[in-house]
């Protein structure tokens, strides 16, 4: 059992301080965010993610998980310091690296004792070197203290399961006390375990990350291909994914990637790359192409219903991914923001997202459920594929629309059975 402090209590923190508690370890979790500290000892929740709010409320019940908002109170008694604070996108591209900062002068004003501090957060290369001279310059002299990596591949969705069940972990640490600390800490998981050095851990997420990206963007410029052709991308995807060295999974063309971390990951890596002097072209091209498709649901609802004015549009779907109520850089942001410039009313709903939606897209229409979006809407246009939109009636969408237009921007639909049923139906790339 080890002693650990989750500095950062959002999507990244909370599941990993949860899921560290889960595996018998005694976690605080500590964050500014009085009012977040103060709902999570209420267990009420900032973020939906399934399976986190049990998890909490059992570990909470057990001692093994508590909550704090002054960071020095979770640092003081913890051997292992996780930082999973935020690190957004600055208008250049790069990594804002505030928070961190903040936090690597804090652990250091009170830090006694040995200490493995872990970046957990996404950052730039070389940043534990930066993050090691704020802490020489500010800490007590003869801290004993070590600097590592664990970044971490959680899936907006199915964060529980990434966690306890994780392809790999990898481990980018200086000295064999605190690989065998981490490893330690992740064996009642029983994953492959990579051990690195901290500046290669630091490079393996943007690099997976960006990865993850380019096959979205490649099968997304293989549908434009299809749709001029007459191929059916989703054919396509399957029997490259039956290539071994190639995979099925991220090969799902659609209205592109968004959430919080591929975006700005990607604009780091480039940014990263261009201060080493390296043009990286091909995750220039990966960003045109995401951007491109969000314009391409745009262009077939005008050519649909030939003039967007006036017209009513019902949206399914407003999180950049089902089974979560993020939307962060969520496709559907740009796109509404976009058929309201056209003059077109949106009906909108989405079975999590719609508070976080309000927020964004003021002045739309927010549904109850998804047959009073399609209620007297000239289309329907689908943006997020939650289970609950694969099984809809759809007779009953028919005779609710003004017109029988459905416009599947991720492909959960059949369009020979779309066709059987009488809908106008465009997907992407089929």
């Amino acid at each position: 059992m080890a002693n650990i402090c989750v500095i950062g209590a959002g999507h990244v923190g909370l599941v990993t301080g949860a899921c560290f508690a889960e595996l018998g370890n005694q976690v605080i979790c500590a964050d500014d965010d009085v009012q977040k500290i103060e709902g999570l000892k209420q267990n009420v929740l900032p973020f939906y993610e399934p399976g986190i709010g049990t998890m909490i409320q059992r570990n909470v019940a057990a001692g093994r998980l508590n909550f704090v908002h002054r960071l020095e109170d979770g640092i003081a008694g913890s051997e292992i310091i996780f930082i999973a604070v935020g690190t957004p996108q600055k208008s250049n591209g790069e990594a804002d690296l505030t928070s961190i900062e903040n936090v690597a002068m804090r652990i250091a004003a009170v830090a006694e004792g040995y200490k493995l501090i872990v970046e957990k957060s996404t950052v730039p290369i070389k940043t534990w070197e930066w993050i090691n001279r704020t802490i020489l310059s500010s800490c007590r002299q003869g801290l004993d203290f070590e600097l590592a990596c664990n970044p971490e591949f959680l899936r907006e969705g199915s964060a529980i399961e990434d966690f306890m069940k994780p392809d790999r972990i990898i481990l980018g640490v200086k000295s064999e006390r605190a690989g065998k600390k981490l490893a330690d800490l992740y064996k009642p998981i029983g994953a492959p375990v990579l051990t690195t050095d901290i500046s290669t851990a630091e490079l393996i997420k943007h690099a997976s990350n960006s990865f993850l990206a380019l096959k979205i963007s490649y099968i997304n410029a293989v549908a434009a291909i299809c749709e001029k052709t007459g191929a059916d991308v989703m054919k396509v995807a399957d029997g490259m994914g039956l290539d071994k060295r190639i995979g099925r999974s991220f090969l799902n063309a659609g209205i592109g990637y968004g959430g919080y971390c591929f975006p700005k990951d990607i604009a780091a890596f480039i940014k990263m790359a261009e201060e080493i002097g390296y043009d990286f072209e091909l995750l220039n091209a990966v960003q045109k192409i995401n951007d491109s498709q969000r314009n391409h649901v745009i262009r077939k609802a005008r050519d649909l219903l030939e003039n967007l004015k006036g017209k009513s549009i019902g949206i399914l779907g407003l999180s950049y991914k089902p089974d979560t109520d993020d939307m962060r850089e969520a496709p559907s942001i740009h796109i509404i923001g976009e058929l309201i410039n056209q003059g077109v009313s949106i009906k909108a709903y989405d079975p999590q997202a719609m508070q976080s939606a309000k927020f964004l897209l003021p002045g739309i229409e927010y549904c109850q459920g998804p047959y009073d979006a399609a209620s007297g809407s000239d289309a329907l246009i689908i943006l997020t594929e939650w289970d609950e939109f694969k099984s809809l009636d759809l007779p009953r969408i028919k005779q609710l629309l003004k017109q029988p237009v459905i416009i599947d921007g991720r492909n959960i639909f059949d369009p020979k059975v779309m066709k059987e049923y009488g809908f106008v139906y465009s997907g992407i790339g089929r």
